[in-house]
């Protein structure tokens, strides 16, 4: 006595007998289709590598890989514009200057959202290729005070 229980004839298994009367594996011929992919990059920039390392988000402390972690690089000045001013003032070499603080933190995706540093988008804005638009603080030319005051 044969121990095979499940397969009804003993010279086929069950999906050699799907594919042959379907014609693909379960589903019929005019059913293929695939799952919706909500971005094209599936909310990675892995291109044809298997895996990516690991990092960990500046926020939560929550595993993310490295090329789904939303990267921000940060420069500021050590000390305030209020304490900068003093330094100035108080300083002994006129040609020194205050180092700035380096810092590049990444987030996942949850406190991105979260802390607003990304937005949630709409479909049509989503599939858009164009870069952000970039907010760079530039210094507005400076004008005299008493110029033009009449």
């Amino acid at each position: 006595s044969s121990r095979r229980r499940h397969t009804r004839c003993s010279g086929v298994s069950w999906a050699r007998r799907c594919v042959q009367e379907t014609g693909t594996w379960g589903i019929a011929k005019n059913q293929i289709s695939s799952m919706p992919s909500k971005r094209r990059n599936n909310g990675r920039s892995k291109k044809n590598r298997g895996n990516v390392k690991t990092v960990r988000c500046s926020n939560c402390g929550r595993v993310v890989a490295k090329d789904k972690a939303i990267k921000r690089f940060t420069v500021r000045d050590i000390v305030d514009a209020s304490s900068k001013r003093d330094i100035k003032d108080a300083r002994a070499y006129e040609t020194f200057i205050i180092p700035k603080l380096y810092n590049k933190l990444q987030y996942c995706v949850s406190c991105a959202i979260h802390a607003r540093i990304v937005r949630v988008r709409s479909i049509p804005d989503r599939k858009s290729r164009r870069p952000p638009v970039r907010f760079r603080k530039e210094e507005a030319p400076k004008t005299a005070q008493g110029e033009g005051a009449q």
